[in-house]
């Protein structure tokens, strides 16, 4: 027997059971992992709230983790028994002690990387791979808004961003959260709760704003990210912490400025095993080389799943979050 968490509808934290399963064993072109620890993350509460539809009732939760391989199915060549490996893409289950899924989306993991660390970057850092890397390339003297950048995928933009040689300007809620965005290489912050967004990126650019909005606000900031962008740059809505955009009228985008908007996924890009592959091999070298180090500030024990959920909603976190099976 092993335990997952699972929920039979949706809503609050309080949906979330602790269960004992038989673990599935894997089917052709699938592995089974022993998880040692667990990633958290925003699309977990989009899932459970029904934001994101599970595929079925009940339903696991959680798509990044990092382990050991417990089982091997038939037609898998790249992965054995004992390998160490990480994960940051569905199907949904990774809350949980043992979790079966497709040996295409598990990539083995280097020695010099820790089973805590894999989990509580792989998703983030992937995120942030083809934000930088490719949904924009940014290639160094560039001026980025970056919101909520004291978070998760927040402190590893700041690095990666200082690594480039782009000012990346970061939004946070209060002066700890500034100071964290700081110390990651962020170039300036912004203090949404005292400061006026738009005006504190105008006077930092001397009028000149910004050429990329990296948004995982959603609704609550649509309209100021548009507004600190310079002409025909580009808004790159990535989230919905505070809930869809929505009724959009893209006339908008004429008028400030001809803009371009995009709505990008880590599906969308790490949609063969051959991009996931080159985006783990690009995250994990900024790992290795010490550019990028990753903030583990809370570690759950998997029972207290909806705890740590609760946390990360209410935006009293910094850094990542796991939790522990």
């Amino acid at each position: 027997m092993s335990q997952r968490i699972q929920f039979a509808r949706t809503g609050g934290s309080d949906v979330l059971e602790l269960v004992d399963v038989t673990p599935a064993a894997p089917g052709q072109g699938e592995v089974r992992i022993a998880n040692k620890a667990v990633g958290l993350n925003f699309i977990d509460i989009y899932v459970r709230t029904g934001l994101y539809p599970a595929p079925a009732m009940p339903s696991g939760l959680g798509t990044e983790g990092a382990g050991v391989v417990d089982a091997v199915g038939e037609g898998v060549s790249h992965l054995t028994v004992g390998d160490r490996v990480a994960y940051a893409q569905g199907p949904l289950g990774a809350y949980a002690q043992m979790h079966t899924l497709p040996a295409a989306k598990v990539v083995r993991l280097p020695d010099a990387i820790d089973f805590e660390t894999a989990a509580a970057s792989m998703l983030k850092g992937l995120t942030v791979q083809y934000l930088l890397r490719q949904t924009f390339e940014l290639k160094g003297g560039e001026t980025i808004l970056f919101h909520a950048a004291a978070g998760g995928v927040g402190s590893i933009a700041c690095q990666w961003a200082n690594a480039l040689g782009v000012k990346l300007i970061g939004t946070v809620s209060s002066q700890a959260k500034a100071d964290l965005a700081m110390a990651n290489g962020a170039w300036a912050t912004i203090n949404y709760s005292e400061e006026n967004v738009v005006e504190r990126v105008r006077e930092l650019t001397n009028g000149e704003m910004c050429d990329v909005v990296y948004d995982s606000v959603g609704k609550d900031t649509w309209e100021t990210s548009l507004d600190c962008l310079k002409p025909r740059a580009l808004m790159v809505s990535f989230g919905n912490a505070s809930g869809p955009v929505e009724g959009v009228n893209i006339g908008i985008l004429n008028k400030k400025g001809s803009l371009y908007v995009t709505r990008p996924s880590l599906n969308g890009y790490a949609d063969t095993r051959e991009r996931l592959e080159a985006m783990c091999e690009a995250f994990f070298a900024m790992l290795e080389s010490g550019k990028i180090k990753i903030d583990i500030a809370n570690r759950y024990p998997l029972a207290e799943a909806g705890k740590a959920q609760d946390a990360l909603q209410s935006r009293k976190t910094t850094g990542s979050t796991i939790l522990l099976p």
